[in-house]
């Protein structure tokens, strides 16, 4: 269907499908994020990136790799990183593969405010992302997330 009209733009339905995806996600990811740092005191970026260095166990994470994650620059998670640090949430040592390269791992105070922050957005996420669907449907809907989820992430640039 060609588009025409700035009238008939703003009503086709694959454009209203996804800044409904989009509205809703802004909106979760506000009351989640609020939750998460009223209760916590991480943002919901903190909690991510505590989530992708936690995967890892202790093997730790590089820059490069929490940036590509989270679709930052290496400055930006370097940036997040620091902050996290001084918070106490993570270290950063040197890989001994290769001394260019920093790790980041989380520390005893980082293993527990990612267990306290997911059992408090766990709870938000039932209430406000899975309740509202009909439970049929709620397995299927995240499977399909995680089909476009995925696909934008392997349509993404790689970082050099």
């Amino acid at each position: 269907m060609e588009i025409t009209s700035a009238q008939q733009a703003a009503y086709d339905p694959r454009v209203l499908a996804f800044g409904r995806l989009q509205g809703a996600a802004n909106r979760l990811e506000y009351l989640l994020g609020r939750a998460l740092e009223r209760e916590c005191g991480i943002t919901h970026l903190m909690y991510e990136v505590l989530l992708i260095v936690g995967r890892t166990g202790q093997d730790g994470l590089t820059m490069r790799s929490i940036a590509q994650e989270q679709v930052l620059t290496t400055g930006g998670a370097t940036r997040l990183v620091d902050r996290m640090s001084a918070m106490g949430l993570v270290t950063r040592t040197v890989s001994p593969d290769d001394r260019r390269v920093q790790l980041v791992r989380l520390t005893p105070l980082g293993e527990e405010t990612t267990v306290r922050a997911s059992r408090v957005h766990v709870e938000n996420i039932e209430q406000f992302f899975f309740k509202p669907l009909p439970p049929e449907h709620r397995e299927r809907f995240a499977e399909d997330l995680r089909i476009l989820s995925h696909f934008a992430r392997d349509a993404l640039p790689r970082l050099r």
